[in-house]
């Protein structure tokens, strides 16, 4: 199965640079680096004012990562994620930072709006991506983790770029289609996919530098 992917990366610059780190990916998938906020695409990647949070988590940045190779919630269902992933073609690590983000690793999570579980999905997503008997267990970490990855793989084949994809997960697919296939300008939305990116990218660094591919540095 072709993997939709972000290519890999890995931050090729000193380590007191790293405090504050800003980035983008762009409409090929294309990731953009800067020390400073060049424009209004830029957003804070780890450290400083941007530093990682989870929802229920206090600490941020490498306490986080930390939290994530270490938590028995976490690895409790790293089985699923990995099955997930290759099954459905999308990125484990973008995966592991929906649900961190998402749900903070509560499998009993519950929405205001209804959503369960991990991943957060809605019993419309359920009607949409899961058989009728998955979807009466959507609260099961393998079942909630395999439909997340369905809905995921599929909006990134809509839409073509995953900040796009995930700004449709947080605000719904007309909203993004009404912005012009992008992240529409929604506060709460906005702030979603720029942590689910910040996120993803620092796991990316984190457990696959080897496989890193290609990287842009702007002065």
């Amino acid at each position: 199965m072709k993997r939709l992917l972000l290519p890999l990366l890995i931050l090729l610059v000193p380590a007191a640079a790293q405090a504050e780190l800003w980035g983008y990916v762009d409409a090929a998938g294309m990731a953009h680096f800067a020390p400073r906020r060049i424009d209004a695409r830029y957003a804070p990647v780890l450290g400083g004012a941007g530093a990682l949070r989870v929802p229920g988590k206090t600490d941020g940045g490498a306490n986080l990562l930390a939290w994530l190779e270490i938590a028995p919630e976490v690895k409790a269902v790293q089985p699923f994620v990995r099955e997930a992933a290759a099954a459905h073609g999308v990125d484990a690590e973008l995966l592991k930072a929906i649900i961190a983000v998402e749900s903070g690793y509560q499998a009993g999570a519950v929405s205001p709006r209804g959503a369960l579980g991990l991943m957060q999905i809605t019993p419309e997503t359920a009607s949409r991506y899961a058989t009728p008997g998955d979807a009466a267990r959507l609260a099961e970490p393998r079942i909630n983790i395999h439909t997340g990855a369905r809905m995921l793989a599929d909006l990134m084949r809509r839409f073509g770029r995953i900040d796009a994809a995930l700004a449709a997960w947080n605000a719904g697919e007309g909203a993004v289609r009404r912005a012009g296939n992008r992240v529409p300008d929604i506060d709460e939305t906005q702030a979603h996919v720029h942590l689910v990116l910040e996120l993803y990218w620092a796991l990316l660094q984190q457990s696959q530098p080897a496989r890193a591919q290609r990287l842009t540095l702007h002065p």
